[in-house]
């Protein structure tokens, strides 16, 4: 078998796929949290909100040949930024619509967005349902506004991957991300459809922005 080459990628006879990935959901369910984790292994309690969208990329070894790099496009949750979504999810591979299992209402937003995806995102888009902040129910069941059984039930309907996750613990979050990448057709990676330099940071693209500027991550 071949052998990996420099920086992680296969060497010659392996496979190196690279995919777009948008992360949806209301503000403050845990988005950029669990891309925090995915991409640093990191968590932070206490995270501004995203300002448009972050671009981050983070790499999956499927196996010793096959490795799957991720274009990572995490929407800020705010209302006021929900027109932008379609800039996102257009021509996306793939996409996590995440909600707080805390938080009845948050389910009910994930199944807007799975719609608006199915409707007019690409049409073979692999769309995973994430029920994130378990760490909390796991410390208090009470606090659990969203039955496991529920959500599991409206993701097989839906035709959706589907984990509940913890960005604190870093519960199933790895794992959330290697299912969408087994899931995706390697042969079939489309080139960088990319809407900012990652080398400038994200776009802040709020009415007031002038130009391109940093912006900060968030839980929502």
């Amino acid at each position: 078998m071949a052998g990996r080459g420099p920086a992680g990628r296969p060497g010659a006879g392996g496979r190196f796929a690279q995919f777009k990935l948008v992360l949806l959901g209301e503000s403050a369910v845990g988005k950029s949290s669990l891309v925090l984790r995915f991409v640093k292994d990191q968590f932070d309690d206490y995270r501004e909100s995203t300002i448009g969208a972050a671009f981050l990329t983070q790499t999956v070894a499927l196996d010793e040949n096959t490795t799957v790099k991720f274009e990572i496009w995490d929407t800020a949750g705010q209302e006021r930024y929900k027109s932008l979504a379609p800039m996102y999810y257009r021509n996306a591979h793939c996409a996590v619509v995440v909600y707080d299992i805390t938080q009845a209402s948050s389910l009910d937003k994930a199944k807007s967005w799975v719609k608006e995806l199915q409707r007019q995102a690409n049409e073979n888009i692999i769309i995973a349902l994430a029920g994130n902040k378990k760490d909390i129910v796991d410390e208090n069941p009470d606090k659990r506004a969203i039955s496991t059984a529920d959500a599991e039930a409206y993701a097989k309907e839906a035709g959706l991957l589907f984990f509940e996750t913890s960005a604190k613990t870093a519960n199933n979050v790895k794992e959330l991300f290697t299912a969408i990448a087994k899931k995706l057709p390697l042969d079939q990676a489309g080139p960088r459809n990319l809407r900012a330099n990652p080398r400038t940071g994200p776009l802040d693209l709020r009415p007031e922005a002038t130009g391109q500027q940093g912006a900060g991550n968030c839980n929502c």
